[in-house]
């Protein structure tokens, strides 16, 4: 799974990193980066293509969305479930919760990092956070889909995403079973085109291109916002 991502980069070093994405609807997404340990239901910038709400924007733009997918037909005010934050690839195309939002509404989500736990024991009690990167260092996209729900109390229009997972490479398989589908620069531009199913895209992104180290226990708590939680510790023996 993903449940927690980190962005160390500017506004401003995003928008240099992912150029050819519009910067026309930039305005307030400076707020929400840098953020070292980005949990659910914040907002995020991502990149779109959404031709049929803004027939104007004639390629990717950058917007800002908040993480936990809630979909259109979705009528409660609150809904009674917390969002889905993942959509496993495998039957993402027949899932009722995901297959209009993935054929029709998929995007990047630029982050530098994501986080996850390796269970040590197996008993779900005590577990080692890793941060996990490219090796470059750079800014990277994870596969993602959108959504537009309309809150029926105030009739506001809230953008949505979940991140989408697949099974691990050989690194991620050490401390999880699942990652994040990581998407190849070259395939940004078919991620976001309107080809219907772009399944072979869903797959794990190489190992060797990625690195990972041990970090404190205190990223378990989102109210720890602050640029050493990504410093290397010892793991837990």
């Amino acid at each position: 799974m993903c449940g927690r991502i980190y962005i160390k980069s500017t506004l401003g070093d995003l928008l240099r990193e992912f150029s050819f994405a519009q910067r026309e609807r930039v305005e307030g997404l400076s707020n929400q980066v840098p953020r070292y340990n980005g949990a659910p239901s914040l907002y995020y910038p991502i990149i779109i293509r959404d031709v049929v709400r803004d027939p104007d924007v004639f390629g990717p733009t950058f917007v800002s969305a908040r993480w936990g997918l809630i979909p259109s037909w979705i009528r409660e005010q609150k809904p009674v479930r917390p969002p889905p934050v993942n959509a496993r690839c495998e039957g993402i195309s027949a899932n009722g919760m995901f297959k209009k939002a993935y054929a029709d509404r998929r995007c990047l989500i630029p982050i530098d990092g994501f986080f996850e736990w390796k269970d040590i024991f197996g008993t779900g009690k005590n577990k080692q956070p890793y941060a996990i990167a490219l090796k470059s260092g750079e800014p990277f996209a994870l596969a993602g889909v959108w959504e537009t729900w309309r809150d029926p109390q105030t009739g506001e229009d809230i953008r949505t995403f979940c991140v989408i997972t697949c099974p691990p490479n050989e690194m991620m398989a050490t401390i999880h079973d699942r990652m994040p589908v990581i998407l190849h620069r070259d395939d940004y531009e078919r991620w976001l085109s309107p080809e219907r199913a772009p399944f072979d895209l869903m797959k794990p992104f190489p190992a060797e291109l990625m690195t990972m180290w041990p970090i404190d226990r205190k990223v378990g708590s989102p109210k720890n916002d602050t640029a050493d939680i990504l410093d290397p510790t010892e793991p837990v023996p």
